[in-house]
């Protein structure tokens, strides 16, 4: 048996699993942001909270941040989430979707018997 390494993606998981930073990503997935438009999405919070989320999804390496002149943009890197998707999404979801179409066509295999029965 294999000794397990440190899990590579778990700065992913931790910054996908707050519903506030997923919320950021899907604003950053429209466009790219300075950190004050961001910030602006958010009237609750002060732009200091939004700088410390933007820091987890940084280190999740989900976002990236550049500098332009006095602006930090920040934008949706969506690699690390396909990766996730890869690793442990897609394993699993080949053997259900196939599960889901023979049913249906059993199912609907037997549907034109009850019907001719009636």
């Amino acid at each position: 048996m294999q000794a397990r390494t440190k899990d590579d993606l778990a700065p992913v998981w931790r910054a996908l699993a707050n519903p506030l930073r997923r919320e950021i990503l899907d604003i950053l997935s429209e466009a790219a942001l300075d950190t004050g438009e961001l910030a602006a999405y958010f009237p609750k919070l002060s732009r200091f909270a939004v700088m410390q989320h933007l820091r987890v999804l940084e280190d999740g390496n989900v976002v990236l941040r550049r500098k332009v002149g006095r602006q930090v943009i920040n934008s949706l890197n969506p690699v690390p989430i396909q990766q996730i998707y890869h690793r442990w999404v897609r394993r699993y979801q080949e053997p259900w979707a196939e599960a889901l179409v023979s049913l249906k066509s059993e199912l609907e295999g037997e549907q034109p018997a009850r019907r001719r029965r009636r």
